[in-house]
């Protein structure tokens, strides 16, 4: 079964598509959090980013990079949030990884990337010193 993104790469549903190359497609969200907010896609279908081939993943930062100046000149934005729900857990709605470019204005209630997770965990240095080695191990 295709996602809704897929049936957008397809022509199956209209979008305001912004942006269109060989393996990337970004669109003006349908539900967007703020004029000009932005979804930057792979056109093939992976669930996850740790799913993207390499390759596919540089297409994709490219299509970032080239489009977040795009849209914050487009909306006059002062700043934009860029970020990647990678997961149910996280937020994830549509399982078809997606890039969110969201514009942000000064006074305009949103908060930091940092606001996302709650409270923050108490983890003295021995815990950070083993999290950090099991993921440079995994690396």
């Amino acid at each position: 079964m295709s996602t809704i993104f897929s049936q957008i790469v397809e022509g199956e549903i209209p979008a305001r598509v912004v942006y269109e190359d060989e393996t990337t497609l970004a669109f003006l969200d349908a539900n967007p959090l703020a004029p000009g907010h932005t979804l930057v896609i792979p056109k093939d279908e992976y669930e996850r980013l740790n799913d993207v081939p390499e390759d596919v993943a540089t297409d994709l930062y490219d299509t970032i990079h080239r489009m977040v100046p795009a849209v914050e000149e487009a909306v006059d934005a002062d700043a934009t949030t860029v970020a990647f729900n990678n997961g149910e857990a996280a937020g994830q709605e549509v399982p078809h990884v997606h890039c969110h470019i969201v514009p942000r204005f000064e006074g305009d209630g949103g908060g930091p990337i940092h606001a996302v997770a709650g409270s923050r965990p108490d983890l003295d240095d021995d815990e950070l010193d083993d999290i950090a080695e099991d993921i440079e191990s995994r690396a």
